[in-house]
């Protein structure tokens, strides 16, 4: 009998992340959450026959202990991330910079450092980056954010060059405009008609669960096949400053 396929999912309480654990849960994973939310992901868990472990993935002896217990990993989606601020890059709080860069850079570093190990073992492993357009492209008022995004898109490219030749794949998914449980209202510190403003007029921005079908698609091709890149946009955004708007 096959041993069944175990996906870590990070920043899995809500959003993306929610959505991803759903729909890896869906075809067929053993998915094991984590977040800071404990409550969040437990009922989520019990929700989809996962494991949830609550975890700050900025914790590196935390991030240690968590491997050191998980056993088999084949798929690792490094999720967890997220922006602060739209300020300009004269006007930025260096606090929010480094917050950004502790969860969206180094987050990736510590999990797919502690997990590696594990992905080898199976012989045919998957890191996954959720990086965003950010990380492709600059835009004003996300100076911390985009400087962020893109290292970590450049952790992913650099990484697939060193396991060139070993079983493991490495994968970035690019998100445009997405409309996710709370990324915006975080952004903006809570005010709820400023993150409006950022959909506002557009008919149809992405949702958590098309990116989780994005990611569902990526991780489940055959395994010789790795999609390096993929950038995923609702139609009416043609770049980060061209949105159709009604």
């Amino acid at each position: 009998m096959t041993e069944q396929k175990v996906a870590v999912v990070t920043g899995a309480s809500s959003g993306i992340g929610a959505a991803t654990a759903r729909r890896l849960a869906a075809e067929g994973f053993d998915v094991v959450l984590t977040a800071r939310r404990t409550e969040r992901i437990e009922a989520l868990a019990k929700e989809i026959g996962g494991r949830a472990v609550t975890l700050d993935v900025t914790d590196r002896a935390a991030v240690d202990a968590f491997a050191a217990q998980l056993g088999r990993v084949d798929v690792l989606v490094n999720n967890a991330g997220g922006a602060i601020g739209a300020e300009t890059v004269e006007q930025g709080d260096p606090a929010d910079w480094r917050a950004m860069y502790e969860v969206n850079v180094l987050g990736v570093l510590h999990v797919t450092q502690a997990l590696l190990p594990a992905l080898r073992a199976t012989g045919d492993g998957t890191v996954l980056v959720m990086s965003s357009t950010a990380a492709l492209a600059a835009y004003e008022g996300g100076g911390g954010y985009v400087a962020a995004k893109h290292a970590a898109h450049t952790i992913a490219a650099t990484l697939r060059l060193e396991l060139c030749g070993e079983p493991i794949r490495v994968i970035e998914i690019a998100p445009g405009m997405v409309k996710s449980e709370g990324f915006a209202v975080t952004r903006f510190r809570g005010d709820e008609e400023k993150a409006a403003a950022v959909y506002a007029g557009v008919a149809e921005p992405l949702t958590s669960e098309d990116v989780a079908d994005t990611v569902a698609w990526a991780v489940t091709r055959p395994s010789h096949v790795n999609i390096d890149l993929l950038v995923v946009r609702p139609r009416a955004q043609a770049a980060n400053h061209k949105v159709h708007r009604a």
